[in-house]
C-alpha cells in the first residue's frame, strides 16, 4: 500500500500502519525535494512508484479540499483505512474507505463515518452520528449523540457539539467552540456559544 502526501499527517498514518503490522511500500508526493519520510521512500509520481492495480492507497493530506481533489484525481484506485489499535469502534457503526482513525478515538453505536474522513486523536463520536466525506474531526472534539457533520467540514480542536445538532458542508468550527444550534453550509463558527462570524464562498 501507498500513502499519497508526505506531510505531518502522513507521519501519523505511518505509525498507525506500523501499529497494525501492515506493510507500507512508500509515499507519493508532488514535491520533488521530499525523498523520504520516517525512513520510507517518497516517490514523485505513480509511475515512479511502480504502482500495481492491486495496490491500496490512503490520501495522507490534512487539508479537506485538497484531499477531495486528490481523491478525484486518483479515482479508480483501491483505497483502504488506517484504524489505530487503540481506537474503540462499535461493530454496529460503519467507516468509509480512505478514512483515518487515530489513537484513542471512540466511535459509538450506529454512527456512520464517510469516506476520506480524519478522526483525530482522542475525539469522541457518540451514538447515531453521521460524519460526511472529507470531514476532519480534530483532536479532543466531542460530538454528542445524533450529530450530523456535512461533507468537508472541519471541527476544530477541543470543540463540543450538542446532541441533535446539524452542521452543514464545508463549514469550519473554531477551536474550543461550543455548538448548541445548527450551523449552515460554509459558515465559520467560533465561541461559546458558537456564533457565525463569516460565510466562506463555495468553490
Amino acid at each position: 500500500m501507498f500513502l499519497y502526501g508526505a506531510s505531518g499527517h502522513a507521519k501519523v498514518i505511518c505509525e498507525i500502519l506500523e501499529a497494525q503490522g501492515r506493510n507500507l511500500y512508500g509515499l507519493i508526493d508532488d514535491n520533488p525535494q521530499i525523498t523520504s519520510l520516517l525512513d520510507y521512500t517518497v516517490y514523485n509520481t505513480l509511475q515512479q512508484a511502480a504502482v500495481e492495480p492491486e495496490d491500496e492507497f490512503i490520501i495522507s493530506i490534512g487539508n479537506n479540499r485538497i484531499r477531495k481533489i486528490v481523491a478525484q484525481k486518483l479515482s479508480g484506485v483501491k483505497v483502504t483505512n488506517a484504524i489505530h489499535p487503540a481506537a474503540v469502534i462499535s461493530p454496529r457503526s460503519s467507516i468509509g474507505g480512505g478514512t483515518v482513525v487515530v489513537a484513542n478515538v471512540c466511535v459509538n453505536v450506529h454512527s456512520t463515518i464517510g469516506e476520506h474522513v480524519i478522526l483525530n486523536t482522542n475525539c469522541s463520536i457518540d451514538h447515531d452520528c453521521v460524519v460526511g466525506d472529507f470531514a476532519h474531526i480534530s483532536p479532543g472534539v466531542a460530538l454528542a449523540g445524533d450529530v450530523h457533520i456535512g461533507e468537508g467540514t472541519q471541527i476544530g480542536i477541543g470543540a463540543c457539539v450538542k446532541q441533535g445538532v446539524r452542521i452543514g458542508k464545508w463549514a469550519m468550527v473554531g477551536a474550543g467552540a461550543v455548538i448548541i444550534r445548527d450551523v449552515p453550509d460554509y459558515a465559520v463558527v467560533v465561541g461559546n456559544p458558537g456564533r457565525v462570524i463569516k460565510m466562506n464562498q463555495p468553490e
